[in-house]
């Protein structure tokens, strides 16, 4: 029986099935209502939308992008204190379950007629949830595995088919009720306004939040003692210390949700705040985080994590444009006629997950044999690999001159996408389980978290490059894009053997460094970072 649990679900653990289905749904959720949110803030107001448009270029407002590109951000960005809270206080479990209450309630006030003027706090309420949920359903996958375990990357590669099974469904669910005028006229027909089109795609989003619960509370069982108790320290010093700093990010979360909600400040400022924001933030993250090493083998392993954060930063910068860019391009440059039918924009963005489906099993069978054989690159040479691929993709994009009177063909973004999902392949699945494998134990999700933090800085990055699109125009955007990807993937291929090396010497050193009792730490940097504005 115990054998079955531990390869239950296609040779893996049993309970990598409910995280891979819990998944599913939120990312279902989360990249329905992506999928359409910048056409929905240019829509004019008159037909639903936030009137977000530029009438003399003709299309959308950069600062649409710019909210866009924040609102991802801050997804990731608030997996650093959900993780750590989740270690400390609620352990990864109840973590996920307050997550996925709070992407509920974001979801669901979006989707209430008459609540627009609650547009912001229902992307706060998302924004809360899923840094809860995120960071921590991904460290309950690694959790599943003994340490050495060979099968947790292709463990986190079968997780992440799950994460695109529910990103191919969102946008097609989700973009047919946002955008497709069968739907509005079927609400007219139903002596309903067409505009409560945009209401029933975000409440399709919660929905399938609340799916996502039920299902990971009814199979809660299947992870056996995975995420189940926080780290709590025996120390009274350390444990008040803890309930201090967890004091101090209560507070700072809750005034910045209200300055969001109430205060209104403009985009501009959010956005120029949030840049700087992050950039101090990662200093001091890693800072702190090297400071609380306890030996020479785990500021080796927070070194090893540097290359990978900012490939991380690099990749998701160049990759997240989807939401923003690509979602600009598809809508108002595309041609999107197929055998008569009209397809909304927001379809383009299933199908790099239909390639992620595709692909993944794929890109699992290749780590294991080349793990077997000895011949499995690293993971920095996975990132420096994957950068590569991504410059493959704006290669096809750089033909593409399109405009409003002469679209171009929907290819062009299918093509784009080819190569997107052999990049990611190649990144996000092997990061997170670096991530995991590099993590003192302590503080697995914290150091979850800093994956997603540096996520949220791509992801802002990304955001902001619809200002220059708007500017100097796509040809420029995907040629720039195209030299970017190159000059990180070479540098990222130099860093690669000395990496190799380091952790080497790590492995043959292992038997001597097992002295290390487990025992949480404060968060690293914690009074730096929480008492200068965050």
């Amino acid at each position: 029986m115990a054998r079955d649990r531990d390869t239950g679900f296609f040779g893996h653990p049993i309970g990598l099935a409910n995280l891979f289905f819990t998944e599913m749904w939120e990312r279902f959720s989360y990249y329905g209502m992506r999928a359409f949110l910048l056409v929905y803030l240019a829509t004019p107001t008159a037909l639903g939308g936030k009137g977000m448009f530029d009438p003399i270029k003709n299309q959308p407002l950069p600062i649409a992008g710019a909210i866009v590109g924040m609102f991802g951000a801050s997804v990731y960005l608030l997996a650093l204190p959900g993780g750590w809270i989740a270690d400390r206080f609620l352990g990864q479990r109840k973590a996920v379950i307050v997550g996925g209450i709070g992407i509920a309630i974001g979801n669901g006030i979006l989707a209430f007629p008459g609540l627009g003027d609650m547009f912001y706090l229902g992307l706060v309420f998302i924004a809360f949830g899923t840094g809860f949920l995120k960071p921590n359903i991904s460290t309950l996958v690694g959790q599943l595995y003994p340490e050495g375990d060979p099968r947790r990357d292709s463990g986190y590669t079968i997780y992440y088919m799950g994460i695109n099974i529910g990103a191919f469904l969102a946008p097609l669910a989700c973009g047919y009720l946002a955008q497709h005028p069968g739907f509005r006229e079927w609400l007219t027909s139903h002596d309903l306004d067409p505009n409560l089109c945009w209401n029933f795609a975000f409440g399709c989003a919660a929905v399938g939040m609340v799916f996502g619960l039920i299902q990971f509370m009814s199979l809660n069982h299947w992870l056996g003692e995975a995420g189940k108790h926080p780290t709590i320290p025996d120390d009274p010093v350390r444990a008040k210390r803890d309930r201090t700093v967890l004091m101090a990010i209560v507070a700072a979360l809750v005034v910045v949700g209200a300055v969001v909600v109430l205060a209104t400040p403009s985009a501009e400022v959010i956005r120029e705040t949030m840049g700087i924001g992050l950039i101090i933030g990662s200093v001091l993250l890693f800072v702190g985080l090297y400071a609380s090493a306890r030996d020479a083998k785990e500021k080796r392993g927070i070194l090893a994590m540097l290359p990978l954060y900012i490939g991380a930063i690099s990749f998701f910068a160049i990759f997240e444009q989807a939401p923003t860019t690509l979602a600009e391009f598809g809508e108002y440059f595309t041609a999107r006629e197929l055998f008569g039918v009209t397809i909304p924009a927001s379809y383009y963005q299933s199908v790099n997950s239909i390639f992620i489906v595709a692909l993944a099993p794929v890109f699992a069978f290749i780590w294991v044999v080349l793990a077997r054989k000895g011949k499995e690159p690293n993971s920095v040479a996975k990132f420096a690999i994957g950068m590569a691929l991504l410059a493959l993709a704006f290669v096809v994009m750089i033909p593409a001159q399109a405009t409003r009177e002469s679209p171009v063909s929907g290819t062009y973004l299918i093509g784009l996408y080819f190569f997107y999902t052999l990049a990611e392949l190649c990144i996000s699945p092997v990061g997170l389980s670096s991530m995991s494998k590099l993590a003192p134990k302590r503080l697995a999700g914290m150091v979850m978290g800093m994956w997603f933090f540096g996520t949220a800085i791509g992801i802002y990055l990304a955001g902001r490059a619809s200002s220059i699109s708007a500017g100097k125009g796509f040809t420029w955007l995907f040629t720039f894009l195209f030299i970017a990807s190159l000059v990180v993937s070479a540098i990222l291929f130099v860093i690669a053997p000395k990496i190799r090396r380091m952790m080497a010497n790590d492995k043959a050193s292992a038997p001597a460094d097992r002295t290390e009792k487990v025992e949480p730490e404060p968060l690293p940097g914690a009074k730096a970072t929480f008492k200068k504005g965050d």
